[in-house]
């Protein structure tokens, strides 16, 4: 049975359930990992079952307090989150210490000195914690290495190296994989049933794989001009010289196809840069270890690569510099010209 609905992490649920036990829950947390493996889902679940009136043995809410309703609802008084908004590059200094009319009277650092509404606890949760600016990350060190006695806060990001080494020292760092294929899988048939529509299985099969171990990548994928793109995506870079006009345009016209918010526009861009560091990075794995991606597609564009392992540093190195910048407001056009031209084989030729 599945810890409150989370599937793929049983050994982190073992590692809070002892420590709760144990009477050794920390103060900070830093959760690192795959963007859409379940972080953001576990700190919100982890959030409720330290915050339950009457636990069962395994860190499992009994789902009927007040602190569990209101948990479930979105309404605790204690359960407290911030994340960057998306109209902002940054999580801004005002959401953890608020304004310059009110500083150290608003925002998530005080409210964090105020005691707790319901229980013996408060649980503080930072999404996005990839896009503290140093300022608001600086802000945060002396309540990290000394949190109130009835706070935990919790950041949630992807990667140890994205944040200052200064706030990694303060946390106790919990790492999440990417999800199993045959998980990803069961999630993605059990979604598609309750939305009343068959999918074929061979189809949601390749789907599960595609998705490389991540929930949010796999549900992008039912979209059929997601999935067809990916499939020209990978025909692109399996080619060699690689073409950086035409993966450019290519590109570009995917993006564009979102519309004219600028979130699901940046969603796309991201999706193209993940699912070619995957390729680069199955490249090396190839080489190195032999290892074969399970996706055909994959498997073809990889094998491109593999043979020249020193090809795919230079590469993977650009794209994961681009899919830094998508969420700091750099105007996609621009950066995925600049990327692409980066990519195209002659010059890096003449860059070496």
């Amino acid at each position: 049975m599945a810890w409150q609905g989370i599937e793929g992490h049983d050994a982190i649920v073992a590692r809070f359930a002892a420590a709760e036990a144990r009477g050794r829950i920390a103060g900070s947390y830093l959760f690192v990992g795959p963007p859409g493996v379940g972080k953001s889902t576990f700190a919100l679940a982890l959030a409720k079952a330290l915050l339950c009136e009457h636990p069962a043995p395994g860190l499992v809410p009994c789902g009927g307090c007040r602190s569990c309703i209101q948990a479930a609802a979105g309404s605790h008084p204690d359960i407290d989150v911030v994340g960057k908004p998306d109209d902002r590059a940054t999580i801004p200094l005002e959401l953890l210490i608020g304004d310059d009319q009110h500083r150290m009277r608003e925002g998530l650092v005080w409210r964090l000195l105020l005691r707790p509404a319901l229980g013996p606890r408060k649980v503080a949760i930072i999404l996005d914690a990839d896009h503290l600016a140093e300022e608001a990350a600086n802000c945060l060190l002396k309540t990290l290495e000394e949190p109130p006695p009835a706070a935990v806060i919790i950041l949630v990001g992807t990667a140890v190296e994205r944040q200052l080494p200064t706030i990694r020292s303060r946390c106790q760092i919990i790492r999440f994989r990417p999800l199993p294929t045959a998980t990803v899988e069961r999630i993605l048939n059990a979604e598609v049933r309750l939305a009343g529509g068959p999918e074929d299985p061979a189809t949601l099969r390749l789907r599960a794989m595609a998705a490389a171990g991540s929930l949010v990548r796999g549900r992008s994928l039912a979209d059929a001009g997601v999935g067809e793109f990916r499939g020209r995506l990978l025909a692109i870079l399996g080619r060699r010289p690689l073409a950086g006009v035409e993966l450019a345009r290519d590109t570009i016209a995917f993006v564009e196809a979102a519309g004219k918010e600028a979130p699901p526009r940046r969603a796309r861009l991201r999706f193209v840069l993940e699912t070619t560091v995957d390729l680069f990075r199955a490249a090396l794995r190839q080489a190195v270890t032999h290892e074969t991606p399970a996706d055909s597609d994959f498997h073809r564009a990889a094998a491109a690569w593999a043979h020249d392992p020193e090809a795919c540093a230079e590469p993977l190195r650009h794209t994961l510099d681009a899919l830094e910048a998508v969420d700091r407001n750099a105007n996609l056009t621009v950066l995925v010209d600049a990327w692409t031209a980066l990519l195209e084989e002659p010059r890096l030729a003449r860059l070496a």
